[in-house]
């Protein structure tokens, strides 16, 4: 089964659990046999699925009333799941090797194999010739050996059955399958995975080991930011309603997370209208402080129109991967080719960093890791242009349905460099005009209010699309985020929170917030 992260379905359609209202109805002559006569012992049955039905309808509705029976009901499909895939690898890992079947010989003379498996056994005195008299003990026995060499190239050889040596199985280059997700105990992370999609809508058949994991990382991975965030909010809050006090606190949590002033602004003016119309406890507040940062989150999104940026099947797509030195283009770049691959999309890496030392060289190794072809310069200083130019023209013979382009690391404040990232964009524009392209910049969470500095350099340049945001699980800045939001303008495309190949994800504002404000 392929999931479509871009679209966050499996594609592979569910089947139904329970027959169709057709397959239930009575034969058009059966009904007519019986229309005018009612047996009563056909009412019980008739009831019996009135009544299974009404027993599953309770046992969704306790379900959901019960979050803690939801998720484990969803954490017992999920391991039945992989209880059903090894023993579906273990069957098929089985070799199956025939064995091998020999023509059976005509069986030669038994002269001919008493000679072969005994050459010095003297022979029988009907074959022996009698010695020629005259002739020494050495030149008998050497006439005896010709004579039974001559015997040994008349006899048929016998034929023995070479047998058949399985031939080895060559691995075959699919996906890197070295982070595969693995579901793990039913702990305190797997609840509130499942917590936060059943928020979402989805019911428990309805969640994959994909998202599970995903969520876990993610919650991980904001653990730095969260510690200095959630620690002080919780110490601010206590139990008593909500105070000028503690709104001048949260303020100063959202500005040490690097949530930026305009977001910060923006997030407290709405908390005091609230405190100004009604009483808000602790909960009732944190309630409205998760929703006041997903529409901040969420207004660029609505803004550009594209909900989630996912490559366009039967069209060409070009996404330009921008930003500083450092930031890890060529990583996230790795990750989107491996994302779109597992989804089901064909994808191809134009290595247009033809400056940085090794950098074609690292992209190769992305490329080989996600079975992704990499078309690349070898020379020195080559143009990037050209190398986009060409891969261009391979994907469109090719059919490939996403085209990541990989260039060199530049400083907002380089001219001449910001001009070569115009010069990249004329080429596509020209040579692919119904190409669908995207210009994301990549931001290393790390450099805080830095990263916006360049995100709003660049998206002047070179008509910024969208960001991606990288590294949020080594820094306690993860509020740059809302910065980026609310002062650039910008849509969050995508985000890394880990090193594996299976780090970077779509981004999705509900799953950031909760696991922003995890434990509240």
């Amino acid at each position: 089964m392929v999931y479509d992260w871009f679209n966050r379905s499996a594609e592979a359609p569910q089947p139904s659990e329970q027959p169709s209202k057709s397959e239930q109805t009575l034969d058009p002559a059966t009904a007519q046999d019986n229309s005018g006569q009612t047996a009563p012992a056909e009412e019980s049955p008739q009831s019996e699925p009135a009544s299974a039905g009404a027993e599953s309808e309770q046992a969704v509705a306790s379900e959901e009333d019960d979050p803690l029976e939801w998720a484990r009901q969803a954490y017992a499909r999920l391991k039945a799941q992989k209880e059903l895939e090894k023993t579906t690898q273990s069957v098929t890992a089985e070799p199956v090797t025939a064995e091998p079947v020999a023509e059976s010989p005509e069986p030669p003379a038994p002269d001919a194999v008493v000679a072969a498996s005994e050459p010095d056994a003297p022979q029988p005195s009907s074959q022996q010739q009698p010695s020629a008299p005259g002739l020494s003990l050495l030149e008998q026995a050497a006439a005896q050996r010709q004579e039974r060499q001559q015997q040994l190239e008349q006899a048929p050889a016998p034929v023995v059955a070479e047998q058949v040596k399985p031939a080895p199985v060559q691995p075959q280059q699919t996906v890197d399958q070295s982070d595969e997700p693995s579901l793990g105990e039913f702990d305190e992370t797997f609840t509130w995975s499942a917590e936060v999609l059943a928020a979402q809508g989805l019911r428990s058949d309805q969640i994959t080991l994909e998202e599970i994991d995903w969520l876990g990382r993610l919650r991980q991975g904001l653990e730095k930011t969260r510690q200095g965030f959630v620690t002080g909010l919780l110490e601010n809050l206590g139990d008593d309603p909500l105070t000028p006090e503690v709104l001048d606190d949260l303020e100063s949590l959202l500005l040490r997370a690097d949530a930026g002033v305009q977001a910060t602004d923006q997030v407290l003016d709405a908390l005091r209208r609230r405190m100004n119309e009604e009483v808000v406890d602790p909960t009732e507040g944190i309630r409205f402080l998760k929703e006041q940062l997903r529409d901040l989150l969420d207004q660029p999104t609505r803004d550009s129109g594209v909900k989630l940026l996912a490559p366009q099947r039967d069209q060409l797509n070009v996404w330009l991967m921008v930003g500083v030195n450092g930031v890890g283009k060529t990583t996230t770049l790795g990750k989107l080719a491996n994302l779109a691959v597992r989804s089901g999309y064909s994808a191809m890496i134009a290595a247009a960093d033809t400056f940085r030392a090794a950098a074609v060289q690292q992209v190769q190794v992305w490329g080989d890791r996600s079975d992704v072809p990499v078309i690349a310069n070898p020379s020195s200083n080559a143009d990037p242009a050209a190398v986009v130019f060409d891969a261009i023209g391979a994907a469109r013979s090719k059919g490939t349905d996403l085209v990541l382009v990989d260039t060199a690391g530049r400083l907002q404040t380089k001219h001449n460099l910001m001009e070569e990232l115009e010069k990249i964009r004329r080429v596509v524009d020209r040579l692919a005009p119904e190409a669908h392209v995207e210009s994301l910049l990549v931001l290393d969470a790390s450099q805080g209010q830095n990263g916006l500095k360049q995100a709003m350099a660049f998206a002047k340049t070179v008509g910024l699309t969208g960001v991606v945001i990288t590294k949020l699980d080594g820094t306690a800045r993860g509020g740059v985020a809302l910065a980026v939001a609310s002062e650039a303008g910008l849509p969050i495309r995508f985000i890394g929170a880990g090193e594996g190949i299976r780090d970077l994800r779509p981004f999705n504002s509900f799953e950031f917030v909760e696991a922003l404000l995890a434990g509240r």
